[in-house]
């Protein structure tokens, strides 16, 4: 099981990397890490009999953290037009 969530975790943080090009993909790919980092956090605590207090509290903030990337390429949409990384002129490297 560990090896499938590695697996899961690193394609995620590989997707991240690679793609470069639309902002979309890129906070799919947060999302993911997010959500393989929460199956670990539930796992890792059910298999202490812990209370899944914690988990709750992570489940928050992620859906925070989405919240926030949603509206961020929402705004920049609308301001630019599309979700291209080479349109953005202060996003330039």
């Amino acid at each position: 099981m560990m090896m499938y969530i590695s697996v899961c975790f690193f394609s995620g943080i590989w997707v991240f990397c690679s793609n470069r090009k639309h902002l979309l993909a890129t906070l799919l790919s947060l999302e993911f890490i997010v959500l393989v980092l929460y199956t670990v956090l539930c796992n890792y605590l059910s298999m202490f009999n812990y209370e899944l207090f914690f988990v709750m509290i992570f489940l928050t903030f992620s859906v925070c953290e989405g919240a926030l990337g949603l509206s961020i390429l929402i705004s920049m949409i609308r301001s630019y037009g599309n979700d291209f990384f080479n349109v953005y002129s202060m996003l330039q490297c």
